[in-house]
Parts: structure tokens; C-alpha cells; sequence
């Protein structure tokens, strides 16, 4: 017993002073790491609340260095560098990131997500499709489907697009819960897309089989109708595409507001070619006033398109009357393209004539409602924001009188 209380008595001392010593070391590493990490940490980010982004890169860069392990310091590293355009330095970050092997599992994703972004923003489309791919069996799966779908878009790689949106309809009705990305309609627009593509290389029958798709993807949409009239008239099929335009416009009627101004845009240029089918061309007549008389002073629908299609028809008719109907437009609202058609019409100044027709351009563009980009061509997606049928079938003019505080467009 009086062995155990010496020991007991000799250990006290040395345990305290064990203690002290721990407790120390304990302390002056708490500081150096409170010297380092944080204050460079803290002070990078008022660099960046003061929008010096140059400072706060430089001081980010010593604290990785100085600390590899600060894993969130990489990732605020790597997206200072993207946001700066920079995308080579943020690829750096994120691959060193990947190639460590004592990252977690949710950081290694996180990394391969902002990998994927670096190659998006620097219009990479190859190398962030190859960055997406492994993150469809982690927990961003929707993120990078999404991503993908954006990729196979930009790419104009229709297939693979159309692959992907089947698989993620099939997999959203397998579970029966909505999914964050929605692919209603995409299907028939990749159709179509593909079927644009084969159009324009002259494949009409390949334009064909894949129109016919489109429509069995989506028996509501009207786009597959519209391109078949555009690949009739590509072929020189004028009074098919004439009968499919009248089919179209009298089982859908209440689809005509929105479809007759890209039909009679489509037809406006070929109704020469058409004179010898004169009861078609009567009919045709019928349904374009109507529609002009119901819709013109309606600034919701375009009816810009369809003046102009009404005056060409009824030249073709030999109707004497046919340019007063730009002063009916007139009468009815303010508009240079009609104004400029009459004058046109009523002088052969050639000078005159050709100073009208670039004034008029700008107006006749067509405008996304979602980015503002201007086109003289009608499109489906926007070339700009890559939003799907963000084009009103409306012309700049009409659009600047129907919305207020529109702009006017730019000269060019």
C-alpha cells in the first residue's frame, strides 16, 4: 500500500507538467492556424465584398499553398478563376482536386460538377460532355443530365439528345415523381432539328421519315406540320403545300393565330407559281382576309405577315385593289413597313426604293422574348439563350407596338 501511494505520488508531478506541456503545443498551434487560415481566409473575402478580385485570388493562392488541405479554399479558388475567365487556372484546380486520392466522396463530385462547368463557360462542349458522363451515377444526376442535355444542344447532336430525353422520360415514369429536368416537347423539336439538318442537305426523303417522327412524338404540336409544309415547297411541291396549309388552317382553326403568320411567310414568295390553281388560291384568299379582319387591330397576334401574304395573293389574282390594303394597315395602326410598301408601290424610283427596303429591314427581324436576340429568320431555339420556342411568330414592329417601353431595334 505504501508502494502505490509513492507511485501515485511521484506520477501527479509528472502528469501536470505532461499536461501543461499538451496543453501548450495545443495553444500555440490554435494560434498559428488562427495566424494563417483564417486571416487569410477572412481577408480574401472582404477583398471580394469590395469587388478586388485580383487581391483576393493572391491571397487565396497563399492560403492553399500554404495549407493543401483546405479543400473549400480550392473551390473558392477555382470559381474566382472561371468568374474571371481564367477557365485553364480553374480546370488546374479542380483536376488537382480529382487526382488526390484523400478527397471525400461528395467533394470529388462536387469537383468533377465544377470541372464540367470550367469547359462549359469556355465553350468546351466535348470536354464537359467527358466531365458530366461519370457524375450521372452520383447524387448530381439530374444536374448533369441537364447539363448534358445543354451540351448535346449547343453541340447540335441531335441523337444523343434525343437518347437522353427518352431515357430521363422513362426514368421519371418509372419512379413517378416529377424530375428537375423537364423534357416535354425537347423529343420533337430533336426530330425536327434533325430533319432541318436533312432538308438542307438536300435528303428530302430522310427529312421525311424524320418529320413523321416528330409527329407521332407529339401529335399536339404544330411544328411538325409547319416544317412539312417547308420541305413541300423546298421539293417544288407548291399546290401540296398549299392543301396542307388549308388542311392545317380549317381542322386547327384556333390554332390560327399563332400558325398562319409562319404559313403565309412561307407561302408569300411562291403564290405566282400557284396561278393555275386558282379555287386553292380563292380559298387561300378567304382565310387570310379573315383572319387580317379579326386579328389586325389585336396587337396579341401578328398580322403583319399576313398583310403582306394578302397583298402578294391578291396581286397574283389580279386584283386591282391589292397594295390599298397597306393603307388599310395604316388606318389601322402605325406602321413603317406597311408605310414603306406603299410608297413602293406607288413610285418606280429605284434609288427610293432600295433606301426603303433597308429601312424596313430592321423591323421585319424576329425577336426571342427571353435574351432579346434579333434574327431575320424565324427559329425554334434561340440561337442566343438556347431557349425552345421563345420566338413569337410576330415581327420586331409589331412586338415595339404591343409592348410597352420596347425598344426600337438596331440599325443593321
Amino acid at each position: 500500500m505504501e508502494i502505490e501511494w509513492s507511485w501515485l505520488l511521484l506520477g501527479l508531478p509528472i502528469a501536470f507538467v505532461l499536461g501543461w506541456l499538451a496543453s501548450r503545443m495545443d495553444w500555440r498551434q490554435m494560434r498559428v492556424a488562427q495566424r494563417h487560415s483564417p486571416r487569410n481566409y477572412f481577408q480574401g473575402l472582404t477583398y471580394l465584398l469590395n469587388e478586388q478580385q485580383d487581391k483576393a485570388i493572391d491571397v487565396f493562392v497563399q492560403a492553399v499553398q500554404s495549407d493543401p488541405d483546405t479543400i473549400d479554399l480550392h473551390f473558392a479558388l477555382g470559381s474566382l478563376f472561371r468568374r474571371r475567365g481564367e477557365y485553364l487556372r480553374a480546370v488546374r484546380v479542380h483536376e488537382h482536386l480529382l487526382a488526390r486520392a484523400d478527397v471525400q466522396a461528395a467533394d470529388r463530385a462536387r469537383a468533377q460538377w465544377e470541372l464540367a462547368q470550367d469547359f462549359l463557360k469556355a465553350g468546351i462542349y466535348d470536354r464537359a460532355e467527358q466531365a458530366l458522363l461519370p457524375l450521372e451515377n452520383s447524387d448530381r444526376r439530374q444536374q448533369a443530365q441537364l447539363a448534358l442535355l445543354h451540351v448535346y444542344e449547343r453541340m447540335h447532336d441531335w441523337p444523343k439528345a434525343l437518347e437522353l430525353a427518352d431515357r430521363i422520360t422513362a426514368e421519371e415514369a418509372a419512379s413517378g415523381e416529377p424530375r428537375a429536368v423537364r423534357t416535354a416537347g425537347r423529343q420533337m423539336h430533336y426530330w425536327c432539328e434533325q430533319a432541318d439538318e436533312a432538308l438542307q442537305r438536300g435528303d428530302f426523303a430522310r427529312a421525311a421519315q424524320l418529320l413523321e417522327q416528330a409527329q407521332r412524338s407529339d401529335a399536339q404540336s404544330l411544328r411538325p406540320a409547319i416544317e412539312q409544309v417547308r420541305l413541300a415547297l423546298r421539293q417544288g411541291q407548291e399546290r401540296q403545300a398549299l392543301e396542307q396549309v388549308l388542311a392545317l388552317l380549317e381542322t386547327r382553326s384556333q390554332a390560327a393565330p399563332d400558325v398562319l403568320p409562319l404559313l403565309a411567310g412561307l407561302l408569300g414568295g411562291h403564290f405566282e407559281r400557284l396561278k393555275p390553281e386558282r379555287d386553292l388560291l380563292e380559298r387561300m384568299h378567304v382565310l387570310l382576309r379573315a383572319h387580317y379582319e379579326q386579328y389586325a387591330q389585336n396587337p396579341q397576334y401578328g398580322s403583319l405577315d399576313v398583310l403582306l401574304a394578302l397583298v402578294a395573293l391578291e396581286h397574283c389574282l389580279e386584283m386591282p385593289r391589292a397594295d390599298l390594303w397597306y393603307a388599310e394597315h395604316l388606318r389601322r395602326r402605325p406602321s413603317l413597313v406597311a408605310a414603306a410598301r406603299w410608297v413602293q408601290s406607288q413610285c418606280d424610283d429605284a434609288p427610293l426604293r432600295a433606301s426603303l427596303d433597308v429601312a424596313q429591314r430592321p423591323w421585319l427581324r424576329y425577336r426571342c422574348m427571353q435574351c432579346g436576340f434579333e434574327a431575320s429568320r424565324y427559329f425554334w431555339q434561340c440561337p442566343g439563350c438556347q431557349s425552345w420556342e421563345s420566338f413569337p411568330p410576330q415581327r420586331v414592329e409589331e412586338l415595339a407596338g404591343a409592348l410597352p417601353g420596347a425598344q426600337r431595334p438596331d440599325k443593321g
